[in-house]
């Protein structure tokens, strides 16, 4: 099945192999490997098998009441495939399995009215800014993630922030959020009713890690102050290929944690 040789492939190529080496392990050709490949740096496990093109019959592009329930519940918990948080197509893969199909577009959408689905950081467009954040960017995070992209490590962005919100009360809707952004501004998000423990962001740090373990990873996060935490201190110390670049106050948006 092509989805399975998929999968393997990216298990072979994590294992150090080259593409032509996966490609004839895995019986796939050496284009079939790499798009396997991209599409686990971008989108982790459940983006790299393939799935059918249009909507699947009896496939909504809204959600109903009890699918709102579902993925409102599902958005407070850490997703079991392996993503370091919820990805649109994670979210709706989840609410298929429990009766709830919806495509990932529907998320989207259902996230955006919800003012939870920030804007990564146009962080290349600093590089020609003749700034305080022009500088910080050539100085401190553009020497850093070209070494990383060359070692073929992973470069994400992320952060925390208090959502705007007003559809739900506070009561019954978790108004913090963590997010990342992955290859192309793919977003991965989590809700919390409380500003993130140190616990709860060294967990999304393992779990960047965890996909590419042996090679770098790059995170570049606003809205925490990391060096307040010993044991953030502490886990970075322990993980010398994790680069975490946090965005001075006024180079980001929102407020710092």
């Amino acid at each position: 099945m092509l989805n399975e040789r998929r999968l393997e492939a990216v298990r072979l190529r994590l294992d150090g192999h080259t593409v032509a080496q996966t490609a004839a392990r895995a019986g796939l050709s050496a284009p079939t490997v790499s798009a396997a490949w991209k599409a686990f740096r971008e989108g982790g496990w459940t983006a790299v098998p393939v799935r059918p093109r249009g909507r699947k019959t009896g496939q909504g592009g809204t959600l109903d009441v009890a699918a709102q329930q579902v993925l409102c519940a599902r958005l407070t918990m850490t997703p079991d495939s392996g993503e370091p948080a919820w990805s649109s197509r994670g979210l709706a893969d989840a609410l298929s399995e429990v009766g709830h199909p919806v495509s990932a577009r529907a998320i989207d959408h259902w996230l955006e009215a919800r003012d939870l689905k920030p804007e990564p950081l146009a962080l290349t467009a600093l590089a020609r800014q003749r700034s305080s954040a022009g500088r910080w960017y050539r100085q401190q995070v553009q020497p850093v993630l070209e070494a990383v992209r060359k070692a073929g490590g992973g470069v994400w962005q992320g952060g925390v922030r208090v959502t705007g919100t007003r559809s739900e009360p506070a009561s019954v809707w978790p108004r913090y959020q963590l997010y990342l952004h992955g290859k192309r501004g793919v977003l991965h998000t989590r809700c919390l009713w409380a500003p993130p423990a140190a616990g709860e962001y060294m967990a999304l740090f393992q779990r960047l890690h965890d996909l590419l373990p042996d090679r770098p990873t790059a995170l570049v996060f606003q809205g925490a102050y990391f060096q307040a935490s010993p044991e953030i201190r502490r886990w970075l110390e322990a993980h010398p290929d994790f680069y975490l670049i946090n965005v001075p106050p006024g180079h980001g948006t929102g407020s710092t944690f």
